[in-house]
């Protein structure tokens, strides 16, 4: 472990010289800066953090703490990234999120939210950061990092869709809450672009099938794809693929089609 955190230590000094902040920079550079006038409006919709250590003494929080030595900024900012992609303005219908518990454990898993009402939990696995640390790459760390809290802030802020049941019990809901999960974290350059995408498939298939599938539609065909796509889940009763697809862009446009065109589009048939 000692071996491990001197590493960890040399690469963190090594981050630390100041750079400008684009999207998909490390952790560590994010952390020299404080939130925004633009993050404060937009966590108007976030109240309080509780960040909990349940693995406190492992190497995975040891790196965790390391690279991010202010969590409560560093989640306010990427919780930002998060609602802007989601919504167009601060003022929009956006869940309120009155307490989020934070949480690092011990897991063999990598990270889940929970929780309902106002109150929600986000834990994430301190295995996973270690794992993400072979080789002393912090900037693996660091990338991942910021990922998996993309996906799981946007099951906080996310609209879920009406009339069709629930999560857990509703096909087409899992499908869409997870797909614009990972919609949201690729548009915000969450993921390693072309080499994460999944070939072929379906879109029923979720999370990274639906989430490049629903950027590239952003890409090409309307910027506000994904912000339209979520209001839907207000304005669409029942919900369905076709009609969410239509009161974004326009009548003649089908889920299917739109598919096929992406598949074309990327190369997959």
């Amino acid at each position: 472990m000692k071996k491990i955190l001197f590493f960890l230590m040399l690469a963190v000094c090594a981050c630390s010289t100041p750079r400008t902040v684009t999207k998909g920079n490390s952790i560590a550079s994010r952390m020299s800066t404080r939130l925004t006038k633009t993050d404060r409006q937009w966590n108007a919709h976030l109240g309080q953090i509780n960040f909990i250590d349940e693995a406190r003494g492992t190497v995975g929080s040891d790196i965790y703490h390391a690279l991010i030595p202010d969590a409560d900024t560093y989640i306010r900012s990427v919780a930002r990234e998060v609602m802007q992609t989601l919504y167009f303005s601060p003022d929009d219908s956006i869940p309120q999120c009155d307490i989020l518990d934070y949480i690092l454990r011990d897991d063999p898993g990598i990270s889940a939210k929970g929780g309902g009402g106002g109150h929600i939990n986000i834990f994430y696995s301190t295995r996973h950061v270690e794992r993400s640390f072979r080789g002393s790459d912090t900037a693996r760390v660091d990338f991942e990092t910021r990922g998996v809290l993309l996906h799981e802030l946007t099951h906080a802020f996310q609209l879920e869709p009406q009339g069709i049941g629930r999560y857990g019990r509703s096909r087409v809901v899992w499908e869409l809450i997870e797909g614009m999960a990972d919609a949201v974290r690729v548009a915000a350059g969450g993921f390693h672009g072309e080499a994460d995408r999944p070939k072929g498939g379906s879109y029923h298939d979720g999370y990274r099938y639906i989430g490049y599938f629903l950027n590239w539609v952003r890409e090409t065909k309307d910027p506000d794809f994904i912000r339209k796509m979520n209001r839907s889940c207000l304005d669409v009763v029942p919900w369905s693929w076709d009609m969410a697809v239509q009161y974004a862009l326009g009548k003649g446009y089908t889920v299917d089609g739109l598919w096929h065109e992406y598949q074309v589009a990327v190369g997959d048939i």
